[in-house]
C-alpha cells in the first residue's frame, strides 16, 4: 500500500506579517490529527527572532517548517523588478507565482493559503479534493465582475469576460509538477510586451488570465470571503479576512474574532498589537519631519 504523501502548504508574507501567518499555521495543526505537515515559509526580511516564533510550531506539534528568504532568491527579485506595486502591498505578494520554480523538486501538490485566512476543519478535506486534471482548483471570488471588469464594468474591456468564472487566489490547491509548466515567468514577459500590466489587479489577474479556463471550481467553504460573525453557523472550512476587520485588531467585528487570538496566541497577540503601533506612529512621524 503507497504512503501517505505529506501536506504542503505554502505561505507568502514580510517581516510586518508573521503573526497572521503564524495563527493561520498554527489553526491547521490545531483542526486536524495529522502531523505530515510541511509548511514552505516564503517571506522577505524576516527578523530572526520572528524565526523563532516558527520554531514554536515544531516544539508544539512535530511538523516540518521550511524557510525561504526572497530577497536572496535571484529569480523571483528579477520577476518582481517591473510588477506593479502601491503603497499597501508587498512584492511579496507575487511569490505565489513562483511557487513552481522556488519550492525543490518532488512536490507533487501544495496548498497556498493567504495569511489573513483562519482554518477551521481538517486540512485534508482541501488537499484530497480531486483537481480533475487541472494545475489549479480555487473558489470563484464573490465579486468577480467587479475584479473582471474594473471600474463600471468597463475597465479591463478585452481582457476578462464577464460572463466567464474567476477566481479568488487566497487559497490555491496547486498541481506543482503543472503550475510550473505553464511558465508563468514567461507570461508575465507577454503581459509587458501587450502592455496590460498596469490594469491588472496585480497576481489574482494573472493567474485567472493564465489559467483562464484550466482550473477546477471548488466548494464556497473553502474561502469565505469577509466572514461575519453569522458564518459561525455555517459549515466553513477557510475564513478569508478580506474586509476591514481582521481578526488580530482588538475590537474587530468577525467571526471566531476570540478564537483567533487563541490561536495566535495571547503573547503574541499582543506583541504584534504592539508591533503594528509602533509601526503606525513611526510612519506619522517620518511623514511629519520629512523621513522616508
Amino acid at each position: 500500500m503507497a504512503a501517505t504523501p505529506p501536506i504542503h502548504v505554502v505561505l507568502t508574507f514580510d517581516d510586518n506579517f508573521w503573526a497572521p501567518a503564524f495563527a493561520v499555521s498554527r489553526s491547521i495543526c490545531l483542526s486536524t490529527r495529522r502531523r505530515d505537515l510541511v509548511f514552505h515559509l516564503l517571506h522577505d526580511g524576516l527578523k530572526p527572532e520572528r524565526r523563532d516564533d516558527f520554531q514554536k510550531l515544531r516544539d508544539e506539534f512535530g511538523v516540518s517548517v521550511n524557510h525561504y528568504e526572497l530577497s536572496e532568491n535571484a529569480r523571483f527579485n528579477e520577476v518582481c523588478r517591473s510588477l506593479p506595486v502601491d503603497n499597501r502591498l508587498h512584492t511579496v505578494m507575487y511569490a505565489r507565482l513562483l511557487i513552481g520554480t522556488i519550492l525543490p523538486p518532488g512536490i507533487e501538490r501544495v496548498i497556498y493559503l493567504d495569511c489573513d485566512t483562519f482554518v477551521i476543519s481538517p486540512i485534508e478535506r482541501l488537499f484530497d479534493e480531486d483537481m480533475e486534471g487541472k494545475p489549479v482548483a480555487a473558489v470563484s471570488d464573490p465579486v468577480k465582475q467587479l475584479m473582471m471588469m474594473g471600474r463600471d464594468m468597463r475597465e479591463k474591456t478585452g481582457l476578462f469576460d464577464p460572463a466567464a468564472d474567476y477566481f479568488n487566489s487566497g487559497v490555491m490547491l496547486i498541481d506543482l509538477p503543472k503550475y510550473a509548466a505553464a511558465d508563468i515567468p514567461a507570461r508575465i514577459d507577454s503581459f509587458k510586451r501587450d502592455g496590460i500590466l498596469d490594469k491588472l489587479y496585480f497576481d489574482q489577474d494573472m493567474l485567472n488570465l493564465i489559467f483562464r479556463d484550466n482550473w477546477k471550481k471548488l466548494p464556497w467553504r473553502f474561502n469565505v470571503t469577509d466572514p461575519q460573525v453569522a458564518h459561525q453557523a455555517m459549515d466553513c472550512f477557510v475564513l478569508h479576512y478580506t474586509g476591514r476587520a481582521r481578526p488580530w485588531l482588538l475590537y474587530a467585528n468577525v467571526a471566531y474574532r476570540r478564537s483567533y487570538r487563541h490561536v495566535m496566541t495571547n503573547e503574541l497577540f499582543y506583541r504584534y498589537m504592539r508591533h503594528r503601533w509602533k509601526r503606525f506612529w513611526l510612519k506619522r512621524w517620518n511623514k511629519l519631519t520629512g523621513r522616508k
